[in-house]
């Protein structure tokens, strides 16, 4: 456990500073900032983190927490700032990758979406949700074809998985195969009767 609290407190602090704050003081920052989160009041939740990013503007831990409070506080701009300097920190750490992500689909960047989720790919091939924001940044920029080798990749270990079934069958329906895309949904529909996604293709 004392392991495991060392690496914790060392991705909250910048190693280029003296600590300022002691353990205590950061686990209850965190416990309020948690405690906001939960009620839904995300500004007193960021509030709370203050005085750690003051005390460790550049930890990864408070960075990548700050970047997931200001995306659903849906200020999109500092959400990415502190998605961001966590990526600085941990450059190949995939959870800021798909944090960023979250910021990007909000805003309809799939351009930027694709790139970022390759990034993911990189460090992690069969990372699931990279793979499924993937697929939906393909098919959003109507790139039908590789979503549907995406999906199909993701198909091979997740063979009953709605999800990248919903994106196999609509890469299919969007490229004219509809019968093959028509059978693909009726099979989501046996897998979960009750799929918005799959009845509403299905009555197309």
């Amino acid at each position: 456990m004392k392991l495991m609290l060392n690496i914790v407190t060392a991705l909250i602090l910048s190693s280029s500073l003296a600590y300022s704050m002691t353990y205590e003081e950061i686990k209850n920052s965190y416990e309020k900032s948690y405690m906001f989160e939960r009620q839904r009041d995300y500004t007193d939740a960021i509030k709370a983190l203050m005085p750690i990013y003051q005390s460790y503007p550049n930890g990864y831990t408070v960075n990548l927490r700050l970047g997931w409070l200001y995306y659903l506080l849906k200020k999109y701009a500092n959400s990415e700032y502190h998605y961001k300097k966590a990526l600085k920190v941990i450059p190949t750490s995939v959870e800021a990758m798909l944090g960023l992500s979250l910021s990007y689909m909000a805003q309809e960047r799939w351009n930027d979406v694709e790139s970022l989720m390759y990034q993911v790919l990189k460090v992690d091939y069969y990372n699931y949700y990279g793979n499924l924001r993937l697929c939906i940044a393909l098919r959003k920029q109507k790139k039908f074809s590789i979503s549907e080798t995406v999906a199909r990749k993701m198909l091979s270990i997740y063979p009953t998985d709605v999800n990248f079934l919903n994106e196999l069958a609509i890469s299919l329906y969007s490229q004219g195969k509809k019968s093959y895309a028509r059978s693909i949904f009726k099979d989501v529909l046996i897998l979960d009767p009750e799929n918005v996604v799959a009845k509403t293709y299905l009555r197309k």
